[in-house]
Parts: structure tokens; sequence; C-alpha cells
């Protein structure tokens, strides 16, 4: 089992959804970078000054100024603003995924060699024709 289990790991699709992983959350952090340093702060703006982020329901029946005097407050809190952001985050990761595996198809494209039709080869004439012609030449010198 243990021999088995090591030629699982040694195949190339294993170490290649490694590494798509590890860049996968490498490339996680940026895109929250970009949804909470730009595009939050642009929605933001186009909205009024709301911040998606303090968007809460307190389930305790209080009144709180920030979801987070809320959390420290010990309140129960349904985070409508956080899972919002969520949602935005998976939308622009997906984009930027299909974007990015656009691309790599292009680019795959590019680099394959395309196959050529063979040339056509000229035909000869088929058994059957040639047969018939012997026969017909067979016939005129008898």
């Amino acid at each position: 089992m243990l021999g088995e289990f090591r030629d699982f790991i040694a195949r190339g699709n294993v170490m290649d959804m490694a590494v798509g992983i590890i860049i996968g959350a490498a490339f996680t952090s940026i895109v929250k970078s970009l949804v909470n340093d730009i595009i939050s702060p642009v929605i933001g703006l186009i909205t009024g000054g709301v911040d998606f982020s303090n968007i809460f329901m307190a389930l305790d029946g209080k009144s709180y100024p920030t979801l987070q005097a809320a959390k420290e407050a010990g309140a129960p809190v349904v985070a409508l603003g956080n899972f919002i952001n969520q949602v935005i985050t998976f939308l622009i990761v997906a984009f930027v995924v299909f974007l990015m595996v656009k691309a790599v198809n292009r680019i795959r494209e590019a680099t394959e060699k395309k196959e050529e039709p063979a040339p056509e080869v000229p035909k000869g004439p088929s058994e059957l024709e040639v047969l018939l012609e012997i026969r017909d030449a067979l016939k005129e010198r008898c």
C-alpha cells in the first residue's frame, strides 16, 4: 500500500495540482487586497459611502455602531457585509481564472503544430480497372 501511495504522489498530476493549490493560495491574497483596497472603496463611493464590511445584524436586539463593536460586546451577529465581500472576491477570482485559462489555451493553440492535410497522391486505376484493361487487351490479340 505504501508503494501505491508513493506512485500516486510521484505522478505528474498530483504535483501539478499541488503547485496549483500553492499558487492559488498566494493569488487569493492578491485578489483579497484588490477587493478590499481598490474595488470596495470604489463601490462604497458609488453607493454613497456604504462600507459593506459594516453591514451586519446583531441578533441580541441591541444597536452597535460597527461590526467590531458588536463582536467585542459578544453579541451574535449576521455579517452580511463580509458575505457580500466574499461573493465579490469569488466573482473576481473566477473571472481572472477564466481570463488566465483563455490566455493559456490561446498560447497552447498557437504553439501546437497544426496538421497540414497530406498532399493528394494521384490515384492510379483501381484493381478492377486494371483487370478490365488486361481482359480487353487479351481480347484484341485473339
